[in-house]
């Protein structure tokens, strides 16, 4: 639409299911370049990707014509399918339903890249639980308990 102008980043974050970690050193590199051909071909910009072995970050410059949660369910659906079918893993490959999307300053997304660089350093003394509750409470999101990321059983 002539005229209308928009500069929106969104720091979105999801889980492999029930936690665990399944996200293999040897092919992650793989899914995030997936990810991020999602990401180009729905017209958004990746301006980071970080996967852990249990959990994604991504930060994207988001294009206005779709919506954050069908952009998150084609990455999702998508990446599930492509690790099932690559036969990365024994067992069958799932996110876990739900995500959060975060807005971002556009004016500094530097920041945002730093805390994703800091992952692995993060994450020896946190779950991603414990770090998406932290957002959560961050970004003055009401949330319920019972519908944060599943344990692993």
């Amino acid at each position: 639409m002539a005229g209308t102008y928009t500069q929106m980043y969104v720091h979105i974050l999801f889980a492999v299911s029930r936690k665990e970690c399944l996200i293999k050193p040897e092919w992650k590199e793989d899914m995030q370049r997936y990810m991020a051909g999602i990401i180009r071909n729905h017209g958004h910009r990746l301006v980071a990707i970080k996967a852990m072995p249990d959990h994604v970050h991504i930060l994207i410059k988001f294009h206005t014509t779709q919506s954050i949660s069908d952009l998150v369910q084609d990455i999702k659906g998508s990446t599930s399918k492509w690790i099932n079918e690559s036969g990365f893993i024994e067992s069958r490959f799932s996110w876990q339903s739900g995500y959060g999307a975060f807005s971002c300053d556009g004016s500094r997304p530097e920041e945002e890249i730093k805390n994703f660089e800091k992952q692995e350093e993060y994450h020896r003394n946190k779950t991603v639980r414990e770090e998406y509750k932290e957002i959560l409470e961050r970004e003055g999101v009401t949330y319920e308990e019972k519908y944060l990321f599943e344990d692993v059983m």
